[in-house]
């Protein structure tokens, strides 16, 4: 199977359907905060420059240095009047202006330094999968009224409070996996596709997201078929056309893609298709985050469809697996509110990241800011400039 930099552009430590919550652009400089690493408020890219602030002490010994040497020349060249205005000078207002001009310098060298932090910024991303489970054990009732139908109303809810320019793309599964709506930002189409949902036998929770794959890369060349039972030669037609070869990506950090992001919502376990780790890796590889949503009740709960026993037992350690692998976030929601919950969540995130960032042009603009205010201080109330 391939393995690559993603190459859909677009859209962007983050949730999920009904009780997850989405939660960076992969920054190729100096530092990047990933899982395992110190996770630090500020750095510097240029930190060296940091060392010119050692002068700033200089520069208060020259300023007093200055005030006396000011006084000194009025006792020797001016009369009493004169030494009085210089010593009258020594109030708190006359030290302002330099402190101000102080702060500038201050500022000056440290955004030399290049500073980033982690500010809270626009989301990046263009493109969400929510992949979404159909499985006849989705028709249990513990989440009110069922839990299809929590799951269906949280996700239309959802589209309503996301952003207009993210596109959506929807994926179902039970037995197999499908692309039921592919991305638009046509929002009745998603809604459409929602209510039309058909519950299947089965539950190929890495097939998902393996067509979610498909779906954001679909020049991967991802073949769903030969991920499920390997590439190995097998019988076909004459009238087949040849397949394009998967293309060999480069594995890229596990989160930083930040163009798109999957929610996947299930309240099972795996049954068929692909194994969901094996999928949750190829995910991880090419940098997408999977946001988890576990439905329903960890320990299980039975019912019947048909007079076929149904056998609920959601695989947690699974799912936090997937979500832990691929930089993204598992929640558990056991009711109809809990799951809503996780979709306002959900919505608020997706539009607000935290995010590394370059701060030195906001350092530089306060400490003009300082310098313009001493000059302009100096000159009201002493009609110079400092």
């Amino acid at each position: 199977m391939g393995h690559g930099s993603p190459i859909k552009s677009g859209m962007t430590n983050t949730g999920v359907i009904t009780a997850p919550r989405l939660p960076p652009a992969s920054l190729s400089i100096a530092r990047r905060l990933l899982p395992g690493q110190d996770k630090h408020s500020m750095f510097f890219l240029s930190p060296h420059y940091l060392w010119l602030m050692l002068a700033l002490p200089l520069l208060v010994v020259l300023y007093i240095w200055l005030l006396r040497r000011r006084v000194k020349l009025a006792v020797r060249y001016s009369n009493l009047g004169t030494v009085r205005a210089a010593s009258a000078g020594r109030k708190w207002r006359q030290h302002v202006p330099a402190a101000l001009l102080l702060l500038a310098c201050a500022g000056l060298l440290l955004a030399s330094a290049r500073p980033m932090a982690r500010v809270p910024l626009p989301w990046a991303r263009s493109t969400i999968v929510l992949a979404m489970d159909v499985s006849l054990s989705m028709r249990v009732s513990d989440v009110k009224p069922t839990r299809l139908v929590a799951a269906q109303e949280a996700a239309k809810q959802f589209l309503q409070d996301l952003p207009k320019n993210i596109e959506v793309a929807l994926v179902t599964f039970a037995g197999s996996s499908e692309v039921a709506q592919a991305a638009t930002l046509d929002r009745p189409s998603l809604v459409a596709a929602i209510d039309a949902f058909q519950m299947q036998r089965g539950t190929a929770i890495g097939s998902a997201i393996v067509s979610s794959l498909i779906e954001l890369f679909p020049d991967h060349g991802i073949n769903l078929e030969e991920t499920n039972y390997g590439s190995k030669p097998r019988g076909r037609s004459l009238d087949d056309k040849d397949k394009p070869q998967p293309k060999q990506i480069t594995p890229v950090a596990p989160g930083s893609y930040n163009s798109a992001a999957i929610i996947l919502l299930s309240d099972g376990r795996r049954t068929t298709g692909v194994d969901t780790l094996e999928a949750a890796k190829m995910a991880a590889d090419r940098g997408v985050r999977i946001y988890v949503v576990g439905l329903g009740s960890p320990g299980g709960t039975g019912g019947g469809y048909e007079d076929m026993p149904i056998y609920l037992q959601l695989d947690e350690p699974t799912m936090r697996e997937v979500a832990r692998m691929t930089g993204g976030e598992y929640h558990h929601a056991g009711t109809a509110e809990a799951l809503r919950s996780v979709y306002e969540n959900l919505g608020s995130r997706v539009q607000v990241q935290t995010r590394e960032t370059e701060v030195s042009g906001l350092v530089a603009l306060l400490a003009a800011a300082f310098a313009l205010a001493a000059g302009a201080l100096s000159l009201l109330w002493f009609r110079r400039i400092v």
